[in-house]
């Protein structure tokens, strides 16, 4: 039973397609009299199959070597396009993150949305994207992973304009859609590059190809960074950050899986693709620069956002900076911790944060106070998923600090600065909104808030087991120490000194968010430099605006110099033709009287004119020559 188990978890994701076909009855309201809610019930079936499918596969694979299924798709000279999976513990333990968050955010749905009548949509949409989240989980082939995080992009558009009826919604989603098209259109153009360099478009063997690479610096560099282009977009990095804000106009139980597990499905393909960005260091040096500059940016902008899922938002953006960071420096370990472990603690984070609104009906957190005696699960979730996201002995992040720096023996200390900065930072930031929205005296909005129904209580419950035992897991599986490296005698005073100084951090932005009170009558500061700082912030750094003045003014400029063209150029010297033959037509058949006369004049000034014409083009020579030639 167990190997046969183990040779189907390649079916896992369509119990997810599965789950989705079988909510359209529903959905296209084929069937009305039992209300959409047992759509939300088969898809949660299928799920939970899947979740248990992938368990036990996951349970018997464990200590085995990898496998691999491939399906030749086209084979055209010596292209050739195979769809490979490989079933190995590290992609069938991301793909049981994957359905598990799925499951509990289904789950979750269930009360979130009891009063939607559009529930049958949501899940129908919500199976489609864990089809694409498993899928990609256990992919073996860039050309594969490719197509599913085309379908993670569409997925997205639907699921943020899902209350598509909101003008705001339709926007969000718009700008979700083509900021992630940008990335993607590049990363395409990564991929063909490789396949025309003769490297197959597996992972297995780009790492044997990127081993003796047979092209140039310049083009590997271009390659490169064509490569990280799309996961730049799915992991909200900079320059395409800001879809993820713009998102949270969507349900929550999406907003759920997609702090969690979409974005660390293009990191995971990020790190995947590893032995490509070794080549040459500008690619390494662009990963860490473009997730140092949004890992400081994100930090900075949450500190200054009242609106409690854009503050959550943002700090998704900077934990995801930080896995740029390591794959930069060629610590795809690290990485993966630091995936694993932000991965179940925002999701715990925003389960948290959608009881609130949901009971209260806003998002503004100087509306809010008082939550805590009244909703306990609730503000149990939040410290827990809070405390799973800072440098806290003894919870996952922390192990995952300590083996980072622990690495930095033979590396600058500036990297162990901005660790420092972020716990910091990120301290700060969860802190004020939990003294926000659960401390104080309660407040119109919070007076009457009651606890969540089971249906969301249950899987707040199971995640803060699950953020509690990360440390049980990482021991399990040999993660929490390095035994490669140096003796705590052989490592620099900035090495041994760098996990207090990051737990120092922390209870300094702990201390600063309890201390530091935010009157709501003196939020705006009088002072100019510190209202322009603040606006900086809350703004973020004025990225749109400055988008609007030039990436969305040059194309607007090129769409209207184009349809000028078009409309008075190309159109205009058609017209033109049209007309001339229209006029000489009508002026032609004013000739047509039937008499001789007129026939024999106008062949007569035809002649005229095709004489005229050789003589003053030079041709009457050549005619002349050739009669010559044709009479001697």
């Amino acid at each position: 039973m167990s190997e046969f188990l183990l040779q189907s978890v390649w079916l896992v994701p369509v119990y997810g397609i599965t789950g989705a076909l079988l909510t359209l009855p529903w959905s296209l309201g084929l069937i009305r009299r039992t209300g959409p809610r047992p759509a939300a019930y088969l898809n949660l079936i299928m799920t939970f199959l899947g979740l248990l499918h992938g368990s036990f596969a996951f349970a018997s694979l464990w200590n085995m070597p990898p496998q691999q299924l491939s399906l030749e798709w086209l084979q055209v000279a010596d292209l050739n396009l195979s769809l490979v999976i490989e079933i190995s513990p590290v992609n069938l333990g991301a793909m049981e993150l994957v359905t598990g968050i799925c499951f509990m955010a289904q789950l979750y749905g269930l009360g979130y949305l009891e009063k939607d009548w559009s529930i049958a949509r949501f899940y129908g949409l919500m199976g489609f994207f864990e089809a694409a989240l498993s899928g990609l989980a256990i992919s073996d082939s860039l050309l594969l992973s490719y197509g599913l995080l085309e379908v993670l992009t569409l997925s997205t558009y639907l699921l943020v304009g899902f209350w598509y009826a909101q003008p705001l919604v339709v926007t969000a989603a718009r700008d979700a859609f083509l900021t992630k098209r940008v990335g993607d259109i590049l990363l395409l153009m990564g991929i063909v590059a490789l396949s025309s360099y003769g490297t197959g478009l597996t992972f297995s063997e780009l790492e044997t190809w990127a081993a003796n690479p047979p092209l140039p610096p310049w083009e590997a560099s271009l390659v490169g960074l064509a490569l990280i282009s799309g996961p730049i977009g799915k992991c909200a990095q900079f320059p395409l950050n800001l879809w993820l804000d713009e998102a949270m106009e969507g349900p929550n139980p999406a907003g759920i899986i997609r702090n969690s597990v979409v974005v660390s499905a293009g990191a995971y393909v990020l790190l995947k693709m590893e032995p490509v960005f070794t080549i040459t260091p500008i690619t390494s040096d662009a990963l860490i620069i473009i997730g140092t500059v949004t890992t400081v940016g994100a930090s900075l902008v949450a500190l200054a956002q009242i609106d409690i899922k854009r503050a959550l938002s943002h700090s998704t953006s900077a934990y995801l900076g930080l896995v740029f960071i390591a794959v930069g420096l060629n610590q795809v370990d690290i990485a993966l911790l630091l995936l694993l472990t932000h991965a179940i603690a925002k999701a715990l984070l925003f389960m948290s944060i959608g009881a609130v609104i949901l009971n209260t009906h806003g998002q503004n957190i100087t509306e809010m106070g008082g939550l805590w005696s009244r909703m306990p699960a609730t503000t149990s979730a939040f410290v827990v998923g809070s405390a799973g996201l800072v440098c806290l002995f003894p919870l996952g992040t922390f192990w995952t600090m300590r083996r980072w720096v622990d690495g930095f023996w033979d590396t600058p200390p500036w990297l162990v600065l901005l660790l420092v900065g972020v716990n910091f930072c990120s301290s700060f930031n969860l802190t004020r909104v939990f003294r926000s929205v659960f401390l104080g005296a309660p407040k119109p909005k919070t007076r009457r808030s009651p606890e969540v129904v089971w249906q969301m209580a249950v899987p707040m419950v199971s995640l803060i087991l699950m953020t509690l035992m990360v440390p049980f897991f990482l021991h399990q599986w040999q993660l929490l120490f390095n035994p490669s490296l140096p003796t705590l005698a052989e490592r620099p005073l900035v090495v041994t000194s760098a996990i207090p100084a990051l737990m120092i951090a922390g209870g300094l932005g702990l201390v600063a968010g309890l201390t530091i009170t935010l009157n709501p009558s003196l939020s705006r500061p009088r002072q100019l430099y510190l209202r322009f700082l603040q606006d900086l912030l809350a703004y973020d750094f004025y990225i749109d605006r400055i988008y609007n003045v030039t990436v969305v003014w040059l194309v607007t400029t090129l769409s209207k110099l184009a349809a000028w063209f078009d409309r008075y150029i190309v159109d205009g010297f058609v017209n033109l033709t049209g007309l001339a033959t229209l006029f000489s037509g009508s002026a032609l058949r004013y000739n047509v009287s039937g008499q001789s006369q007129f026939y024999v004049l106008t062949i007569v000034l035809g002649m005229i004119l095709g004489l005229v014409w050789f003589m003053a083009t030079g041709q009457w020579t050549m005619i002349t020559d050739f009669w010559s030639n044709q009479l001697a």
